[in-house]
């Protein structure tokens, strides 16, 4: 019984995000250029070695795709750029540029800033918009409180893949950017819905039960039942589809794809174990109620 075991899968969320408070008070999270700003090139058909000897000293080389080399050093102005590949060149003649990219510090902070502005502006949106598609609910929850939870568990769902990419940085290198912050609105996008569809079984099952004395938390576990496989079966639907995109799709969407594999798997886990029974502890009815 879910709702009977409620703190049992509450206490596990509440580890976890403490784990990732504690992972991104500790590590941080390594900003990538499009935050921080500097410059990213790929290039293919050289040697670490030369690179090496080319280029400044702060440049940091690390292996990409197809025997590749991606290279970060700080903001590079396209004469240095020509300058460096031309003398790259000179010493590797089969050297091939497969991408380059910089952005400026200034620009960096801009888009920093509007990734956190809309971050908050989605987490505010989707909880007013649940407050008020329920506001015909009031009994025995409140409608602003079916927002309050929705924007509880969304922040849990963003806390803990932001977490492990603090982790990941440290161990690995990961990077975040742009990619990034729209993984976790793909994340939140998800869990809404699956948060929604149980929550609208609530209040079908609240109907039905109008005029009539009930226990408020054996219908909100009837109605997590009742919704359990849909969620589990959409969510493996989508999750089969970012394995595959994982382990065959393009290296550098491979962070990406984590962010959002680990978010669907937490966010169906939010919206089945923690949303639900965080609906049954703000229920200040005792015992039974009746739905006028």
């Amino acid at each position: 019984m879910i709702i009977k075991n409620k703190y049992i899968f509450l206490g596990l969320s509440l580890l976890l995000i403490v784990a990732a408070i504690v992972a991104l008070v500790t590590f941080g999270l390594k900003e990538g250029i499009d935050f921080k700003g500097g410059t990213q090139w790929e290039i293919n058909g050289v040697k670490q070695e030369n690179l090496q000897t080319i280029l400044p000293k702060d440049t940091i080389i690390t292996n990409g795709s197809n025997n590749s080399f991606i290279v970060r050093l700080p903001e590079l102005s396209e004469a240095d750029h020509q300058k460096y590949f031309k003398e790259i060149k000179e010493k590797d003649s089969e050297a091939v540029e497969l991408s380059f990219e910089t952005i400026g510090s200034s620009i960096g902070q801009e888009l920093k800033q509007k990734a956190i502005w809309a971050f908050l502006f989605v987490l505010l949106g989707i909880s007013l918009y649940i407050a008020f598609a329920f506001r015909k609910v009031s009994h025995p929850v409140s409608s602003w409180k079916y927002g309050f939870i929705t924007l509880l568990t969304l922040f849990h769902d963003a806390l803990i893949p932001a977490g492990l990419m603090a982790i990941l940085g440290w161990l690995y290198g990961a990077e975040i950017g742009v990619n990034f912050i729209v993984a976790i609105l793909v994340v939140m996008g998800f869990s809404v819905h699956d948060t929604i569809v149980v929550f609208d079984r609530i209040r079908e099952n609240l109907r039905l039960e109008k005029g009539t004395n009930f226990d408020f938390s054996n219908l909100v576990n009837k109605s997590v039942v009742q919704t359990f496989a849909r969620s589990i079966n959409t969510s493996l639907t989508l999750i089969l589809v970012l394995l595959a995109l994982y382990f065959l799709g393009a290296d550098s969407l491979r962070s990406f794809i984590v962010v959002i594999l680990v978010g669907v798997v937490v966010g169906t886990y939010s919206s089945i174990f923690v949303a639900s029974p965080l609906l049954v502890l703000v229920n200040p009815v005792r015992n039974r109620d009746r739905v006028l």
